[in-house]
């Protein structure tokens, strides 16, 4: 009997988690950019793909108004109340706290009551369109993670388009066009984000759903981030694996869920009937009390902190990064290309990290000495010592990382014996000659060079290395 009852409770229990929680915390990864790891040579920092956690982002920006001074207040003005277009008493006055609706009341704290808003100028301008733009900027990349929430304490537009920027406002294109009639307003047939599908989730649309005019009980709108992950990770984001795929090889669509700035475009106010009733314009106007814009400082995979100060927000770079977004390599650290971290593999993630430039790793020596005459040594073959010689200038560690950077140059990583670099990527040998940079004999490396191959240094040659070995260490000390 115990046993039944224990199955039935943990039975409900499941069925109620799912029902409050219908999605995972959808970016809860990658909150580590390093961790030591132990190895056969003692501890070593293991690198991993990290990002910073989704928060409230309306918290860091900064909102501007276009025309300045369509807020309400200056002149005082009435408007009508809500609840009741026809009972117009309220007033708006700019100069008495109690009575202002300034901007700043769209992200402040909403459990006040009654809530606070920033409301515009109402329509008594009219037939004069009455349009505001509501900029929001973050002066930072951001990338979005949940919906962005818009709730009007007004009636919901008839007529709005929500626009980003990818460039800190200086070009706009649309994210989403909503209307009470889609065709009409925007020429566009209407939509919703339930029709797209994978292959058209970057799809612009216009949508009616959340323009339903003049109504007390409908003030949201949405823009829905999450229904267009969930073409990719599933209805309840379960397979994050396939939407971290999608993100890491479209740049379309990591850019799609990326801006720098928002704007709200209000382009008419809710009517609620055919026509504009001209002898209660103070009927119409816009008054929103909350934005929601979720997301995170776009980091490129390379800091788990973002830190707001002086009034901007700047990632804290690892991975030997730097940069507001932490979009290049750090000085001394260049010695690849610099790329973002990658989510694959699930769950760490690639981090991509810059490594040392050759040139950070050691300088080579340079010589103010004059170097004997190598032929005047009656060295047979003067190709199999002066290579050898020239290579000791280049660090093992410089050779060893030689795929880090360029593998070979015409100033400190010459080609051999007769070799010749090719792009800078690798040294083009002659047939008998091998390595990095042509400094091997290939007979060594089988293991065949003897007396008689032709190719093994003879013993003149051994005594005339000995004996340039021997200038040298009794010369003037090198400069470096």
């Amino acid at each position: 009997m115990y046993l039944s009852r224990f199955l039935s409770i943990h039975a409900l229990w499941v069925t109620v988690s799912s029902v409050m929680q219908p999605y995972p915390l959808v970016w809860g990864h990658y909150d580590v950019c390093k961790t030591q790891i132990y190895t056969e040579e003692g501890k070593v920092w293991d690198y991993m793909a990290c990002q910073p956690e989704s928060t409230d982002m309306t918290k860091y920006l900064k909102v501007k108004l276009d025309p300045p001074d369509i807020t309400c207040g200056d002149p005082p003005e009435t408007f009508c109340a809500m609840g009741n277009p026809y009972m117009c008493n309220n007033e708006c006055d700019a100069s008495t706290p109690e009575l202002a609706h300034p901007p700043e009341l769209m992200f402040d704290f909403e459990g006040r009551h009654p809530s606070t808003f920033w409301q515009s100028a109402t329509w008594k301008e009219y037939p004069k369109p009455l349009q505001v733009n509501i900029t929001l900027s973050w002066s930072k990349t951001i990338e979005l993670t949940d919906n962005i929430v818009i709730t009007f304490e007004s009636g919901r537009p008839d007529q709005m388009i929500l626009e980003k920027s990818l460039d800190y406002g200086r070009t706009w294109q649309p994210y989403q066009y909503y209307a009470t009639d889609c065709l009409d307003a925007f020429h566009m047939d209407p939509k919703s984000v339930k029709d797209l599908s994978q292959h058209t989730v970057l799809e612009i649309i216009c949508t009616e759903e959340y323009s339903t005019g003049y109504t007390t009980n409908s003030k949201i709108i949405h823009f829905e981030i999450k229904d267009r992950f969930a073409f990719f990770a599933g209805p309840r984001l379960r397979n994050m694996a396939s939407l971290y795929g999608q993100l890491d090889t479209t740049k379309k669509l990591r850019d799609f869920f990326t801006v720098t700035d928002l704007r709200i475009r209000l382009l008419r106010p809710a009517v609620g009937e055919i026509f504009v009733d001209e002898l209660h314009l103070a009927r119409y106007f816009y008054a929103i009390s909350d934005i929601k814009v979720r997301g995170r400082c776009k980091c490129n995979l390379h800091a788990t902190v973002c830190v707001y100060d002086n009034s901007k927000l700047t990632c804290e770079c690892e991975h030997n990064t730097t940069g507001p977004d932490c979009g290049k390599c750090k000085k001394n650290y260049q010695g690849r290309p610099w790329s973002p971290g990658s989510y694959l593999p699930i769950p760490k993630g690639t981090a991509n990290t810059c490594i040392p430039s050759i040139s950070s790793i050691g300088t080579p020596p340079k010589f103010n000495r004059i170097w004997p005459n190598i032929s005047s040594l009656e060295v047979p073959n003067p190709k199999q010592v002066a290579p050898k010689l020239a290579l000791s200038t280049v660090s093992s560690v410089q050779v060893a990382n030689h795929k880090r950077a360029n593998v070979c140059d015409n100033e400190l990583l010459h080609c051999q014996n007769g070799g010749t670099c090719h792009n800078n990527v690798r040294c083009l040998c002659p047939a008998a000659y091998t390595g990095i940079l042509c400094e091997k004999l290939r007979c060594e490396e089988a293991g065949s060079c003897g007396s008689g191959s032709g190719q093994g240094a003879s013993p003149h040659g051994s005594r005339a290395l000995l004996l340039l070995t021997t200038l040298l260490g009794t010369a003037s000390p090198l400069v470096f």
